[in-house]
């Protein structure tokens, strides 16, 4: 493997033409379509930069040397990786043919991470109502699915939602590859691991779960859920291990569920579909929804509770709080809405009033017309 202070030199030598975009802040993505199309995200937006390399040979020369330092296989044979720069920066490289523009990259930066939940509320990303009830969800241990599509803002919103677990417990964070940022004094990294040239050692999500388990968590936060894992979390879930916080892909609350529902069947246990769908509807308690509008700006658009299964067969879902869209503005295209209650209040009030959380019935009171 090369050494960290060797390798960092190497990378700005290769990649010196986006360099400038990886060196600042406020880009949080540096997209490489080839040598001479390169793209960057700005606050939520895509622009088209003026960088290029000199030739393909150079973006190859930096994908083989990220490859290499990271200990994987990048070839012909093996055209795709996912890797992780020092600075915890996520790397996707993609080779031709597979990829028809050319080697494709992209990098995804993870700044210090400083956001709370009342940044989101200035932001307008969530009304204060919305951000009281889901800091009372954390607080009564209830299982939560943070779910959107690709860019919305999952990543940051889980670690946002995290900051309100207790510093008193004790936090086993899983992931694909290190994003989150829990700032709690008592907290348990694990990550996963590829396999090796000659396809030994890989570690997944579903083997770090198993340690996870024995590891005497109070709480697992796991950074996404994406194949057949969704089974032993869902069982962890509804096995006495409350508080359980992951993400995933989906568009709708309605579709994360059915999403958790496809991934569980990819794992080797086989069970009845029936039997499958009451276990994720019990263990899944609330589903965040955020999404990206066109203003690039990352607004919470659902909050819901989950209330098992009809007589059907089919989810329950109540929506607690929308996101109401009202146009946009004309000069700045800026998103113009707000989050607002629905009127309808969480099936689980009575516990928290016994458990002696403050809670104000009027937060769920809808606004008057």
């Amino acid at each position: 493997m090369i050494p960290k202070e060797i390798f960092e030199q190497s990378i700005r030598r290769y990649f010196k033409c986006v360099m400038p975009y990886l060196d600042d802040e406020k880009v949080s993505e540096v997209m490489i379509n080839g040598p001479d199309d390169i793209w960057i995200e700005v606050k939520g937006k895509l622009q088209k930069t003026d960088a290029r390399f000199e030739t393909e040979d150079d973006l190859m020369g930096g994908v083989k040397n990220i490859a290499q330092y990271v200990g994987k296989v990048l070839n012909e044979l093996n055209p795709r990786m996912d890797a992780r720069l020092p600075d915890g920066s996520r790397v996707h490289v993609v080779l031709p043919p597979c990829a028809r523009n050319g080697v494709s990259v992209a990098i995804r930066r993870f700044g210090k991470f400083s956001l709370t939940i009342d940044d989101l509320i200035g932001f307008g990303s969530v009304s204060r109502e919305a951000a009281n009830f889901i800091d009372i969800c954390v607080k009564l241990e209830r299982n939560i699915i943070v779910a959107g599509g690709t860019g919305s803002g999952k990543t940051s919103l889980l670690n946002v939602v995290s900051l309100l677990i207790s510093g008193a417990d004790r936090i086993i964070v899983i992931e694909d590859s290190t994003e989150l940022q829990l700032q709690q004094p008592h907290v348990v990294m694990l990550e996963c691991r590829g396999p090796d040239s000659k396809g030994r050692g890989r570690v997944e999500i579903g083997d770090l779960f198993h340690s996870a388990m024995r590891l005497r968590p109070d709480r697992i936060v796991i950074g996404e859920i994406r194949g057949g894992e969704a089974l032993t979390l869902l069982q962890a879930m509804t096995s006495g291990h409350g508080g359980t916080m992951s993400t995933t892909h989906a568009t709708y609350p309605d579709d994360t569920l059915r999403r958790l529902e496809t991934m569980a069947m990819m794992n080797e246990v086989e069970l009845p579909l029936m039997a499958l769908r009451s276990q994720v509807a019990s263990a899944v308690q609330i589903i965040i929804q955020t999404s990206r509008f066109n203003d690039g700006s990352r607004k919470l658009t659902h909050i819901c509770e989950v209330l098992g299964l009809d007589s059907s067969g089919e989810y329950r879902i109540k929506p607690i709080f929308l996101f109401k869209h009202r146009g946009n503005e004309e000069n700045t295209g800026k998103v113009l809405g707000q989050m607002e209650a629905t009127g309808e209040k969480p099936s689980f009030l009575a516990e928290v009033r016994e458990r002696g959380i403050k809670v104000d019935d009027r937060w769920f009171d809808p606004p008057r017309a």
